[in-house]
């Protein structure tokens, strides 16, 4: 299986498959409630290649395993483009499977800031297995240059007190 595994640019027609992941990582390590309409304002333009893009991680012609959305923006303080990863996500049926999902799509990232020439902003911002997540981005991204703080809420709270 994980020989068959492979990551390739999302495209429009992938546009409810991403959603359905988004929603998913939302319930998960969102802190607060998601906008559906926000959201399909990020991918939309991914999957169309304008000023962002999106990598897919599965098996060619089954449902999508997993998803990196990436984005073209500016950091606060420059009107230089970076890339800002926006959600690592992989589906919780396939966490635990071989193949290294989640490391084939950093690698996407890395490939994506290589070939545009642009620094390459990704973090995690979550409370669920967050120690897994920052060896994962240490094994491939090197020592860290920062660090978030979540005051006042837990990530997937928003869920859980809807449900």
């Amino acid at each position: 299986m994980s020989d068959d595994l492979k990551v390739w640019v999302g495209k429009p027609e992938d546009v409810h498959d991403m959603m359905d992941l988004a929603m998913a990582a939302c319930a998960e390590n969102g802190f607060v409630e998601p906008n559906p309409l926000r959201l399909l304002n990020e991918i939309w333009p991914s999957l169309n290649r304008d000023r962002g893009i999106m990598g897919i991680v599965g098996v060619p012609g089954e449902k999508p395993q997993g998803a990196i959305l990436l984005r073209i923006g500016n950091i606060w303080y420059s009107d230089d483009d970076i890339l800002e990863e926006r959600a690592v996500f992989i589906h919780p049926d396939f966490r635990a499977a071989k193949g290294g999902r989640a490391r084939k799509l950093c690698e996407f990232a890395k490939k994506v800031a290589d070939e545009l020439g642009m620094p390459l902003t990704i973090g995690v911002l979550s409370s669920h297995r967050t120690a897994g997540k920052i060896r994962l981005y240490e094994r491939i991204f090197g020592q860290p240059s920062g660090a978030y703080f979540l005051y006042g809420v837990q990530t997937g709270e928003w869920k859980h007190a809807a449900e």
